[in-house]
């Protein structure tokens, strides 16, 4: 008798070589006895839990097969002994049976006797049990019989596979339904096909069938819309897949709440991790398409608003590619961030009407909805003689889930964002219709979906602070009862919820989960306080991204406990049990303890929501080693002092996939050239080895090729934007973020202004030797900020008259990109050779810009501030340029005063603004206020001649082309410690206590 035994056996359905879902471990024989003839007389499991006189349940079906079944009390598993005539594709058809009852095989043996087989099938139900009851038993055993017999799945019962449920149609005679049920089985159960005419079917199918347009008429925006539901289908098969594995293996899952997800486009990231980019190129040529052209049709899901929320898809990105069992959890703002139009060089705001023609990436789940309360009353109820406070709300709203699934690249995971919408409640609805105020009707419909209107309502206005607030309870409580739910499905008691459940918050806005996970445990489960805090501080970890104490959250009492009463009485308990701790620490330091109270006394009493933060989470992150040290020593300094075990910090990363892959295919090419493979991909620590090529001309000619032709593309995009043309031979200088103060837009500006008036000052010698600079500064200012829109203005104010002056020609040319976003910087950072990051030394946290440019090749002229720090430990600061003040000089300086002086060249500059060199002289007056003597107070007078000695190394260092490729290579090479894998590696094992959990191809 053959006997196989092997670590895993996949079985592959014979017309889609698809593998079944079933994982077989064979590795312990079995033993039979035969008669002196050969024929089979009986079967006996040998094992040490078996005895040989141990009754088995046996059923005979014709040509002497026989099924036996076993539920030994020492076995965790029911077993299924199976001896049948071997034919090919019967094994197939048996692990088949076992799948469409929903039933997992947990272990199998193989063996072969001549034209028979022994099967030896340990199986379990869904929960992961034996199976009990006897009619079960029955049911399993005549399917089994008649699919021996047949070949078929029994008819008995409902088929249920990985892509539904068959339900079977009445009237059918057996066979009927036996070969019926086979058929949807066959259809239903394998994976879409990638080669070029399945991929043009599929599209062709989704033209005429979603899009509702002939087949033979459709254009390029109705070929995208096609394009992206038929990669949207790719998806769905995995992420079914993914999330049926999660449920199986119930691992501990993170769950990140963020109330802002930038995820930018999805056609070109998706087809990218899925791999089938190359073959969707075909396919679209064949059909008369570009793909590049139909990759352009599709909008920005602009639903953020700068660093943090753009942090936040590439964490989303890195987590599916490394497999961790993850969702994410926002709002679906109907509105996205503001379309910035700029009329005369000034920006007016327009609404993001993104939703205007569809998203074919999202799935309505309108069977998934949570109802979300406001407002209203607090009650005490006795329940078994113990007294409860009972919220009974005023208000009720509906979230609707929409899911987007997102696909890791080189795995089959993907794993979900799930995002809420904001719909009336049915209740409320129905009882302004019952009396006939159908007015009223509408009125809450508006008022309910006005939630997840907008990102970032103006909360200058208490309306707006209320919707603010209204926002961020909304999706938490949504989100909240979601992972409840899930969580209740598979277990029924919460000291096993910190072991499933990690809970991060993406900055402060989220915080309000908090006090909603005490609301649910102690109002709705009746957990006792104690038990309660102890959960909630086991499975909360929050990232913190403000540096200024001023910039961090802070909600109106008064507002609070209008919209939501229960959770300030359970923020006025988590307080009072802070300060009763910390009064045994520190006594009666009432200074130390106001500073770290929940609870801000003063004008407007008001809630602090990082202390509500700090005082629940395990892990407080900073965001690079700079910000955590800003943390411990200014920001939080009472609470490190206290717990400084809590603190941490994980710099920031941005994905590969997207800033490289995706964005700049050359030099990917080159890397993958050069490394010889394309594992960096996954693993861009590997990137390093571009190193080792630095001096070599070969790849010096391949990356200058590389850049200019990424040049000529951002080159063609500014003059098709702008009307400026611009010299490719010139250096590509680009800042390009959201315009603040802090970040410096105005120094940029300056230096522009000293450069233009150098040049108009030299003569036509020393005008050949200036290096050429195009100046391209893009980015929005929050629409209330007056400052930040003059800067926008001076911008456009000195590019109208430096682009039009023959003295400078192409020497220099300054370009405002408008409506700067995702997509653009896509197109902006791979063309550009110098990128500035000129923050005051201790404002930026991180700055995930800088890393971007970094791996594109740019090199960068920054501030010891953010990251910028470790990225000079990691290439070296030899090939960056860096200037100004450091942190710690920062409040000596400010401390200075009008004794402060800046240099004679940064007067000169600001004079010639003043007096309206640039026209708009009493426009720009306030702003020139703001950087004078006493008001700098972001340092750019000081800091003014250090930045023109590093702008004057950056221009030494590009007329020396080989030294510059050679350092743009060294960026690139030292790019892989910036990886938000890397990032997502150090949360998981530091902060989150989770694993990956692999889908298996």
């Amino acid at each position: 008798m053959a006997t196989i035994s092997v670590p895993l056996l996949t079985f592959r359905s014979p017309q889609t070589n698809r593998p079944f879902p079933s994982f077989f471990n064979l590795n312990r024989p079995l033993s039979t006895s035969l008669s002196s003839n050969g024929s089979f007389n009986h079967l006996t499991v040998l094992n040490s839990s078996t005895s040989s006189n141990q009754a088995i349940t046996e059923t005979t079906t014709s040509d002497y097969s026989t099924i036996n079944v076993q539920n030994d009390d020492a076995l965790d598993t029911t077993l299924f002994v199976i001896r049948a005539k071997n034919r090919i594709g019967l094994l197939q058809i048996i692990t088949r049976v076992f799948k469409v009852l929903g039933l997992t095989i947990q272990k199998a043996i193989v063996e072969f006797e001549g034209e028979f087989f022994v099967k030896k099938f340990f199986v379990s139900d869904s929960n992961g049990k034996k199976i009990e009851k006897a009619e079960h038993l029955e049911k399993i055993q005549t399917a089994l019989m008649e699919a021996i017999d047949t070949g078929g799945v029994t008819p008995s019962v409902a088929v249920v596979s990985g892509r539904g449920v068959v339900v079977r149609k009445a009237g059918l005679k057996l066979g009927e339904r036996k070969a019926k049920a086979e058929k949807m089985f066959g259809l239903m159960d394998g994976f879409l096909k990638n080669d070029a005419v399945s991929l043009q079917k599929d599209i062709l199918d989704h033209v005429e069938y979603t899009v509702a347009r002939s087949r033979f008429n459709f254009d390029d925006f109705e070929a995208y819309q096609a394009l992206a539901h038929s990669v949207r289908d790719r998806l769905i098969e995995r992420w079914h897949d993914t999330h049926q594995y999660f449920k199986k293996k119930d691992p501990k899952r993170l769950y990140f709440l963020s109330l802002e997800f930038l995820m930018g486009r999805s056609l070109t990231n998706s087809v990218t991790n899925l791999g089938i980019q190359d073959q969707y190129a075909d396919a679209l040529s064949q059909l008369g398409f570009d793909y590049e052209v139909l990759a352009e049709q599709e909008g920005d899901a602009a639903l953020g608003n700068g660093g943090l929320a753009r942090l936040a898809a590439c964490q989303m990105d890195s987590l599916a590619t490394l497999d961790y069992p993850a969702w994410g959890y926002g709002l679906r703002y109907q509105y996205g961030l503001f379309r910035q139009i700029i009329v005369d060089g000034f920006q007016h705001e327009q609404p993001d009407f993104w939703l205007n023609f569809g998203n074919p990436w999202e799935i309505e789940r309108v069977h998934v909805s949570y109802p979300v309360k406001f407002y209203g009353t607090v009650e005490e109820e006795v329940l078994n003689g113990k007294t409860f406070r009972v919220w009974i709300p005023a208000e009720s709203v509906e979230a609707v889930a929409y899911d987007n699934p997102i696909p890791g690249y080189g795995t089959r995971n993907a794993i979900n964002l799930r995002l809420w919408a904001a719909k009336p409640s049915d209740q409320y609805d129905m009882e302004s219709y019952t009396t006939g105020d159908y007015i009223n009707a509408i009125v809450n419909r508006q008022k309910a979906e006005t939630i997840s209107n907008v990102l970032y309502p103006d909360d200058r206005s208490y309306q707006g602070k209320e919707l603010r607030l209204k926002q961020q309870y909304f999706f938490v409580s949504a989100s909240l009862q979601d992972i409840i739910r899930r969580f209740k499905d598979l277990h029924n008691n919460f000291d096993e919820f910190p072991e499933k459940v990690a809970l991060q918050i993406n900055d402060t806005h989220p915080s309000i989960a908090i006090a909603e996970v005490m609301r649910v445990l102690v109002d709705e489960e009746h957990l006792d306080w104690s038990k309660a805090w102890g959960i909630a501080c086991k499975i909360f970890s929050v990232t913190i991204h403000a540096v200024q104490p001023e910039a961090l959250e802070k909600v109106p009492i008064d507002l609070l406990g209008s919209v939501l009463p229960r959770h300030l009485e359970i923020i006025y308990e988590i307080n009072y049990c802070l300060m009763e701790e910390l009064k045994k620490i520190f006594g009666q330091d009432y200074d130390k303890l106001s500073r770290m109270s929940i609870i801000e006394e003063g004008a407007v009493k008001c809630i602090r929501m990082a202390n509500l933060s700090l005082a629940c989470c395990h892990t407080v992150n900073g965001v690079s080693r700079l910000h955590l040290e800003t943390l411990k020593t200014r920001v939080f300094k009472d609470f490190y002092e206290l717990w400084p075990q809590k603190f941490q910090f994980k710099t920031n990363g941005v994905t590969q996939r997207r800033w490289i892959v995706v964005s700049n295919p050359s030099l990917c090419s080159i890397i993958s050239k050069w490394l010889g493979t394309e594992a960096w991909i996954r693993n861009v620590d590997l990137i390093a080895g571009l190193r080792e090529y630095a001096e070599d001309p070969d790849l010096h000619a391949e990356w200058k090729n590389m850049k200019k032709v990424n040049k000529m593309r951002l080159a063609e995009y500014i003059e098709t934007l702008t009307s400026v043309k611009v010299s490719l031979d010139a250096m590509f200088d680009v800042q390009i973020k959201r315009i603040h103060e802090y970040k410096r837009q105005l120094l940029n500006i300056l230096g522009i202004i000293h450069r233009y008036d150098c040049i108009k000052n030299m003569d036509e010698s020393d005008k050949r030797r200036v290096v050429p600079r195009v100046c391209i500064i893009g980015g929005k200012a929050a629409p209330g900020y007056e400052v930040a829109k003059k800067i926008i203005k001076l911008c456009h104010a000195v590019a109208d008259k430096v682009n039009i002056d023959p003295d400078v020609g192409d020497l220099l040319k300054v370009v405002f990109i408008p409506d700067y976003n995702v997509s653009v910087a896509e197109l902006v950072i791979p063309g550009t050779d110098l990128s500035q990051h000129l923050s005051t030394a201790g404002h930026e946290a991180s700055g995930t810009g800088c890393m971007k440019f970094l791996m594109n090749g740019s090199l960068l002229l920054a501030t010891a501030d953010g990251s910028a720090v470790e990225i000079a430990e990691e290439i070296g600061a030899t090939n960056m340029f860096l200037f100004g003040a450091k942190v710690d000089e920062v409040p000596a300086l400010r401390e200075k005063g009008t004794s402060l002086k800046g240099s004679l060249q940064f007067a000169r500059v600001v004079r010639m603004v003043r007096d309206g060199h640039f026209g708009f002289k009493d426009y720009f007056k306030s702003l020139c206020e703001t950087v004078e003597e006493g008001k700098d107070f972001y340092l750019l007078g000081y800091d003014f001649a250090s930045y023109l000695e590093a702008q004057a190394t950056a221009d030494r260092a590009f007329v020396d082309q080989e030294k510059w490729t050679q350092m743009s290579i060294l960026s690139t090479a030292g790019s892989g410690k910036f990886s938000s894998d890397r990032t997502i590696e150090e949360y998981a094992e530091q902060s989150w206590g989770i694993e990956p959990c692999k889908c298996p191809f």
